[in-house]
């Protein structure tokens, strides 16, 4: 068929259909544009007032500037490197406008470059059967390795500034994408030629009410929240609250057996987030599954803190927490002895108090078991982007104004450790497609943030993030006692996810080769949350596992052998082989604690925004 012809019978390829445009509603436009105008001239009032009022962080909170412009320099001292690169790009691009005109004559071509594996920005036919948008989707490709390229190129800086180039680099390159923009995003276009543009309306509409929503700021709705109650629909698992500090509620969970474990299982979640990741549905609910094992379990339901909780440290997460509950657990069971989970930071408490128990001789932890959890920082990944002494100061000086650290920020900082999937999809879905988020149990969770008391918040990022003090014997001092994590004894069980942004596998592999008792270390596919909850009946995902624990990380994967399947019954068989004595199961108020609440407790439902 002619090229004429072609686009004469009313289509084009790749799915995009002329006949389908029609006009929007009249009175839709018009009652739109009215709510736009109204609420437009609010947000940008409210914005304007903040703005007057200062900010502590100065207009470069991240000190991007200076980064940039020493990779600048840097580069220049070498330009028949950065020579060679551009005339590389140009080859490419060459090549690419070659390829493309062949196509359109009808010649079959290879692509000049794919996106990675897993990127389903481009996963719409469109981008690969129609000529035009093959371009696009390429020459992109071939713009975003050259800008990455060049920069990872640059010699002579130090580590991490040349880490926050390359982030800041692959921000923007997300940013660019064809497929973030209507006219670049054949899915936009074949919805607008469908709908008659009500798609971009009620994108509008929904970018204002997330602008609405963050005061000014872009809060983007990963889901529809309405659909989830905490206690409801989520974090249903049955328990009561049997102790309750100004840090912790500690819950206990009914069994589900007639025999349990004689150790309880004390879990500590990070209070980064909220403990009910591990409670989302019954289906995927680690909680429940222990019960279901044979498990006493108990968690600690960390406090939603606020400014009068801003001088609670390190140390008094340490007392408060772990300490508090071990004391606890015995007036409910009449057990000592129990068997510990620390997720992420609350793995990096449970480091923390085991090395703490140990100088006491204190016993009661008898096993420990350390979800993605780094107690060495000095490799500590993409957050080290936004830990050095410039970002640290201003944001002291922003919790030191309120008390505690906001919710949003930190949930904005690991939102943008995978922009594609935690920003970009939603600005496409939300705004261009004018689609409403799907109802999501994991998204709801991660989007109900928690807040960060200052004294801990900045203790734990000097000492540990940029310091690295954790790791040195004495470097930390808690409650009068200096910190030696060579000193815990306990067997110990790590399980680590292989494509974690947050505690990357060959950070948290350190441990291994510190702790001082007998270690399990075990990687799972994923990342830091789907390769943690995973239930074996999901039948998602491997695992990996060696019993040799060599120094180095690559050397013990390379002597792994890979599992299908989830990772919990290998912790599971691991545990118990600790101590399989069985006792009567414990029901919560039976011992000498009377219960103050029903699980999920009060404390998790207290939002950052409340």
């Amino acid at each position: 068929m002619s090229q004429d012809g072609a686009r004469n019978d009313g289509s084009d390829r790749g799915g995009l259909d002329k006949s389908a445009f029609r006009l929007p509603d009249p009175a839709l436009v018009s009652r739109t544009m009215a709510d736009v105008a109204e609420r437009g001239q609010r947000i940008v009032t409210d914005f304007l007032k903040r703005q007057a009022e200062g900010s502590a962080a100065g207009p470069d909170p991240a000190h991007i500037g200076s980064a940039f412009l020493d990779m600048t320099t840097r580069l220049m001292t070498n330009p028949a490197r950065l020579m060679q690169a551009q005339i590389g790009f140009w080859q490419d691009y060459l090549t690419l406008w070659q390829n493309t005109a062949r196509r359109m004559m009808g010649d079959p071509v290879a692509p000049v470059i794919e996106e990675p594996k897993g990127d389903r920005r481009f996963k719409d036919e469109a981008w690969r059967e129609n000529e035009v948008f093959d371009f696009i989707r390429q020459s992109y490709l071939l713009s975003a390795r050259f800008f990455t390229n060049v920069v990872q190129g640059a010699e002579g800086l130090d580590h991490k500034t040349a880490q926050k180039v390359d982030f800041y680099t692959r921000q923007f390159v997300d940013a660019m994408s064809p497929s973030n923009f209507l006219m670049t995003n054949p899915e936009v276009l074949r919805r607008t030629a469908e709908t008659g543009g009500e798609n971009l309306l009620k994108g509008l509409s929904n970018l204002l009410s997330d602008l609405e929503r963050g005061k000014g700021n872009l809060r983007i709705r990963m889901t529809d929240d309405t659909k989830f109650k905490v206690g409801e629909n989520i974090a249903v698992t049955p328990g009561k609250v049997i102790y309750r500090n100004d840090l912790m509620e500690l819950i206990q969970y009914a069994p589900t057996t007639e025999t349990v474990l004689k150790r309880p299982l004390l879990i500590l979640p990070p209070w980064i987030n909220k403990f009910y990741i591990l409670d989302l549905r019954p289906k995927n609910s680690f909680i429940r599954w222990a019960t279901e094992q044979g498990h006493t379990v108990f968690v600690a339901s960390w406090v939603n803190p606020d400014e009068h909780l801003s001088e609670k440290g390190f140390e008094d997460y340490m007392r408060e927490g772990p300490y508090a509950a071990l004391d606890a657990i015995e007036q409910a069971t009449g057990e000592k002895s129990v068997n510990a989970i620390g997720y992420c930071l609350g793995g990096t408490l449970l480091a923390c108090t085991l090395a703490h128990m140990a100088a006491r001789k204190d016993t009661r932890i008898k096993s420990a078991t350390y979800f993605v959890t780094m107690t060495d920082f000095e490799e500590a990944g993409e957050l080290g982007v936004f830990i050095d002494e410039e970002q640290l100061q201003g944001l002291e000086e922003k919790m030191q104004k309120k008390g505690f650290l906001e919710g949003r920020e930190m949930a904005t900082t690991f939102n943008m450790l995978r922009a594609n999937d935690l920003i970009w999809s939603f600005v496409v879905n939300n705004y261009l497609m004018g689609q409403e988020p799907f109802p999501f149990d994991l998204l709801y969770w991660n989007d109900d943030s928690t807040r960060m008391p200052a004294k801990m918040h900045s203790f734990y990022l000097r000492r540990m993030y940029q310091q690295n003090d954790l790791v040195k014997p004495g470097g930390i001092e808690l409650d009068g006692v200096a910190l030696d994590l060579r000193k815990i004894k306990v067997p110990t069980y790590m399980i680590s996810t292989r494509e974690d942004h947050i505690a990357p596998w060959k950070s948290t592999y350190r441990g291994t080769q510190i702790y001082g008792g007998k270690t399990r270390f075990v990687l799972a596919a994923s990342g830091h949350i789907a390769g943690v909850v995973n239930p074996p009946d999901s039948g998602k995902y491997s695992h990996w596992v060696n019993e040799s624990l060599p120094p180095d990380p690559e050397e013990w994967f390379k002597g792994a052998t890979e599992l299908s399947g989830s990772w919990w019954p290998d912790w599971q068989r691991w545990v118990t082989a600790q101590d399989r004595t069985m006792v009567p199961a414990r029901v919560p108020g039976d011992g000498a604690l009377t219960p103050l609440a029903d699980a999920p407790g009060t404390y998790v439902t207290v939002m950052a925004k409340d």
